[in-house]
């Protein structure tokens, strides 16, 4: 079947041929793993279960999951292959976690995050879902996944369409994103409905990271959630931007402050305007978060160490 579910459309015969995003007709994952550095309604202190995709629909030039998300992927970075491997890692470590389950950079393999869903409820599991995704997501692919997914998670990365296409190659990402945005508040609210231990467990939460360089960006992508989504929404601003171990790529991008971390003055601009525009809900992070979130893919037990 030729792949049309991300807003890229390739109409790929993955079985033949390599897409965008480089998928392959069999989904691949590079770990699965308890997860405790997401926000805390979906983390909490034992963790949720991340299910890592290899591959992703954007490619941004400065992605931290580079190791795993390119359109090539060293073989010895992939631990799972097909949605009934996956699914019973999941079973396995569920136990363990915050009953929820989270599928990482998935917008290229909706199918799949509807097989193992399917298959955790076949086999009496009854996880809150988690779509973790860069906020490139179609908006006909969101309305088949409404069943299976209990949380949104996704990015909000551009409100400049030129600054989309040169660091992702998706210069249609500001209105691309703002329509899944206003899909999943369709399907989920703009709130965020917790348990008694404080676990999410239906909802979204909206993630924009500042890059250093681009407050500009981050102030007009502020603005647009302003003005399409309601004000109790829940935004995570996050600080924690770091470069890439190469880059070239981004030197021939012409993204030379790329190449360094987040300053405290862009940082606090951004969040200055987070509260004059009245936003409420959320989490903001400290500057140095840039050096506790760099995952390890090399780790056979979890990336993050």
């Amino acid at each position: 079947m030729n792949c049309n579910q991300c807003p890229r459309k390739c109409n790929t015969d993955r079985s033949e041929r390599l897409g965008f995003c480089g998928a392959s007709h069999l989904p691949t994952v590079a770990t699965v793993c308890l997860h405790t550095g997401e926000e805390p309604p979906v983390s909490g202190m034992k963790g949720i279960v991340n299910v890592f995709f290899t591959h992703c629909n954007l490619h941004c030039l400065y992605c931290q999951n580079h190791d795993i998300s390119g359109r090539v992927v060293d073989e010895k970075l992939v631990r799972f292959r097909g949605s009934e491997a996956i699914a019973v890692e999941v079973e396995r470590l569920l136990p363990q976690s915050e009953g929820l389950v989270g599928f990482v950079t998935p917008s290229h393999c909706p199918e799949t995050v509807i097989e193992v869903v399917e298959k955790l409820r076949f086999d009496g599991f009854s996880p809150v879902v988690v779509y973790n995704s860069g906020g490139y997501d179609s908006v006909e692919t969101l309305r088949r996944l409404e069943p299976y997914i209990d949380i949104y998670l996704p990015d909000f990365k551009y409100a400049d369409s030129q600054l989309a296409a040169r660091l992702s190659s998706a210069p249609d990402y500001p209105d691309v994103a703002l329509a899944a945005l206003r899909e999943m508040y369709r399907q989920k609210g703009s709130g965020l409905m917790c348990d008694e231990r404080g676990m999410a467990y239906r909802g979204m939460i909206v993630r924009h990271l500042v890059l250093p360089g681009h407050v500009d960006n981050s102030l007009a992508a502020l603005e647009l959630l302003a003005d399409n989504l309601p004000m109790n929404l829940h935004l995570s601003l996050m600080a924690q931007y770091f470069p890439p171990d190469d880059c070239s790529a981004l030197l021939a991008a012409g993204e030379p402050d790329l190449c360094r971390t987040l300053t405290a003055d862009e940082y606090n601009r951004v969040v200055d305007r987070y509260n004059s525009l009245g936003f409420y809900n959320g989490w903001l992070q400290e500057l140095c978060a840039e050096s506790s979130y760099r995952p390890h893919f090399d780790n056979t037990e979890t990336p993050f160490r």
